[in-house]
């Protein structure tokens, strides 16, 4: 069942991507899709999550558009940290690792609170446990302290990660 699941994903993508529709060649793209949906779908069904049901309730699709330009929003916010943090002439950081504890339950949110945490610039997920710790190298260290370094990288993301994943 994980390996339908999968192909219809990636087949979905890819169309949405390539969107081949109208144009010339587009029963060779969509049959070069459909070959690389298959490839996907049978060499990394494994390593896909089990956990696959949110991409079947519009609950968890409305709050995945909606996590998006919130993401988007926190991007934008740390990418004028790190340049104000670059171009300033003493350089204000104190960069270093942190450990943080995520609230979420599944391994498939657990990594895309991970996922979110590193594309943010300023934050890189260097490390994650099967209890929730996850270690963080923060460019600029406000708290050093558990709780408050998870206030300030996770718990953003967590509210809505928790409502799409779990």
């Amino acid at each position: 069942m994980r390996r339908v699941v999968y192909f219809i994903v990636a087949l979905v993508v890819w169309l949405v991507l390539t969107w081949p529709f109208g144009t010339a060649d587009s029963l060779q793209v969509i049959l070069a899709g459909v070959g690389a949906a298959i490839i996907v779908s049978v060499m990394f069904h494994e390593v896909m999550p089990t956990e696959y049901k949110f991409l079947f309730s519009p609950v968890r699709v409305f709050w995945a558009i909606i996590y998006i330009p919130v993401f988007f929003y926190y991007i934008l916010i740390a990418n004028f940290d790190v340049v104000y943090r670059a171009l300033h002439p003493k350089l204000p950081i104190k960069p270093g690792i942190v450990k943080i504890k995520t609230s979420l339950k599944t391994d498939a949110a657990r990594v895309a609170l991970a996922n979110s945490i590193t594309l943010t610039p300023g934050t890189l997920t260097v490390d994650l446990k099967d209890d929730g710790t996850m270690y963080i190298h923060w460019i600029n260290i406000k708290s050093t302290d558990t709780e408050e370094a998870t206030e300030y990288i996770a718990k953003k993301f967590e509210y809505f990660l928790a409502k799409i994943f779990e």
